[in-house]
């Protein structure tokens, strides 16, 4: 699961390249990719029209019946991997998980651009927000551009992250999709 601020922008763009990843990978029958936000405040609101046009440019889906909803405890419960998009996104979501009864068994939760070979290395302890994901809302089109660009360089390392959970080898892999 994605996780941005009010899940119409990043965790939603996020979502809809991982989701085609993962299908061009042939693990689209193996796992399920969805997003949330850590606020309310756009509740039921679809994905924003920037980052829908943005994705159509680059030939992705658009999100069409993305509803945006907040993140839950129960959220950290039923998935394996939580790709937070900021590190303040992170702490929050660490913060709902050490609130969750039963915390075992709770979601390995990971900055998104962690995954991107080219993003800077944060060590343990270290400033996670050198991994934030640029936030577009409050710009223009270009904002959606380099918010995809973060999003797509990342898209292959967790790709590979989650096939090395499922304990398949690379050499499993499906063509990959041209784009």
């Amino acid at each position: 699961m994605t996780v941005c601020t009010g899940n119409i922008c990043r965790s939603p763009m996020a979502e809809i390249v991982l989701r085609d990843r993962l299908e061009a990978a042939g693990l689209g029958d193996r796992v399920v990719v969805d997003s949330s936000g850590v606020s309310d405040e756009e509740h039921g609101n679809p994905v924003d029209g920037r980052a829908r046009r943005t994705l159509a440019a680059h030939g992705y889906p658009t999100g069409d019946g993305h509803r945006a909803r907040q993140v839950t405890s129960t959220d950290l419960a039923d998935h394996d991997l939580v790709l937070p998009m900021t590190a303040q996104h992170a702490r929050r979501l660490r913060r709902l998980a050490d609130g969750a009864a039963g915390s075992a068994g709770l979601a390995e939760i990971r900055l998104y651009r962690s995954f991107d070979p080219d993003a800077p290395v944060v060590e343990p302890g270290g400033d996670e927000h050198l991994l934030d994901v640029d936030d577009p809302w409050y710009g223009d089109e270009s904002g959606f551009e380099t918010t995809l660009a973060e999003v797509e360089a990342a898209a292959d390392g967790v790709v590979a992250h989650v096939r090395a959970r499922l304990g398949e080898s690379p050499s499993r892999r499906a063509p990959s999709a041209d784009r």
